[in-house]
């Protein structure tokens, strides 16, 4: 069997190369995991859930977590509508603050907790000094492929006597410095290399707010009072046992690239995420079996993930990018 799965894995992904931002490659170790499940009473998937619950804690570096059925979306919205209060600075990096902004001016019209919002572009964030109760961003903004550092955002939460909320979607796993954040929103098939279909908000401290709607009140995920994202969750299992073995070929890819279109970069090394690289040209295929991100935003160039290889963990040598030109 297990040299079946193997086979049948290798065939799947020579027929796609993937250049987009997630999910990753199909792994064997999606799929070794997954079983027969229900989250009441079934002790062996109970078991293999706080494993993977357990190491995502780890990976984030938080004390509690919920997990929920659907996209990264969703977490966004629970976390934004029980976590987030007061007055707020949302950094404007493109389409995924774009969409944090709307979640929070939906919030603040319905729930009342959020009391002011600050829109400020990441360009102007050192002219910042205001007090905040709450400042989010997405650290990773795929839509253009730019990083702002954990660090730098942990200076401007100390600067402003604020929490940080993050979108860590694009960069959970692959950045450093998530234990800097209060409260982290992400899913299951980005840097987690798990299947679709996951979601999941990190946090040290309860959420205050009160949130009257089933779906978006976090107790409701915490309580499991509805069906959980169970095989997403077992597609999570064998991989996080070795987990920085995936993740070494991510960023394998990522040294190639750079060093492969180092003529063509847009932005300097600290603003380069481990996720996606942006270059100055229109990337092109050499053949059919190549799928290209197509970024939700308005950018000059293309943008390249890195996400194809992780199949072959640390065999990957980065080679895929030569299936591409520009």
């Amino acid at each position: 069997m297990s040299k079946n799965l193997e086979k049948f894995i290798q065939k799947k992904n020579k027929e796609k190369k993937l250049f987009t931002p997630g999910p990753a490659s199909l792994l064997k170790e999606n799929i070794s995991s997954i079983q027969p499940c229900f989250g009441r009473g079934d002790k062996n998937y109970e078991k293999m859930e706080n494993h993977v619950l357990e190491n995502i804690k780890k990976i984030s570096g938080h004390k509690y977590i919920a997990r929920m059925q659907g996209a990264a979306s969703l977490a966004l919205e629970v976390m934004i509508n029980n976590f987030l209060f007061g007055k707020i600075l949302i950094i404007k990096t493109g389409v995924y603050s774009d969409r944090l902004y709307n979640m929070s001016k939906a919030s603040k019209r319905l729930y009342k907790n959020i009391k002011k919002i600050q829109y400020i572009d990441y360009k102007f964030l050192d002219e910042v000094n205001s007090n905040f109760d709450w400042i989010m961003g997405c650290p990773v903004e795929t839509s253009i492929g730019f990083k702002i550092p954990i660090q730098k955002l942990k200076i401007l939460k100390k600067r402003c006597k604020s929490k940080l909320a993050l979108d860590a979607t694009a960069s959970i796993g692959l950045e450093e410095d998530h234990e800097y954040s209060d409260v982290s929103a992400f899913s299951s098939c980005k840097g987690l290399f798990g299947l679709t279909g996951a979601s999941f908000v990190v946090f040290n401290s309860n959420a205050q707010n009160e949130i009257l709607q089933f779906n978006l009140d976090i107790q409701t995920h915490l309580q499991k009072k509805m069906t959980g994202p169970y095989h997403a969750i077992c597609s999570l299992n064998d991989v996080l046992k070795n987990y920085d073995d995936f993740k070494y070929s991510v960023l394998v890819n990522k040294k190639y690239c750079l060093k492969k279109m180092k003529d063509k970069l847009k932005y300097k090394i600290e603003n380069q995420p481990n996720l996606c690289t942006l270059i100055d040209a229109t990337i092109k295929k050499k053949n059919r079996k190549v799928i290209l991100y197509q970024s939700r935003g308005d950018i000059s160039g293309s943008i390249i993930c890195h996400l194809g290889e992780v199949h072959l963990k640390k065999k990957s040598k980065g080679k895929i990018l030569d299936s591409i030109y520009y």
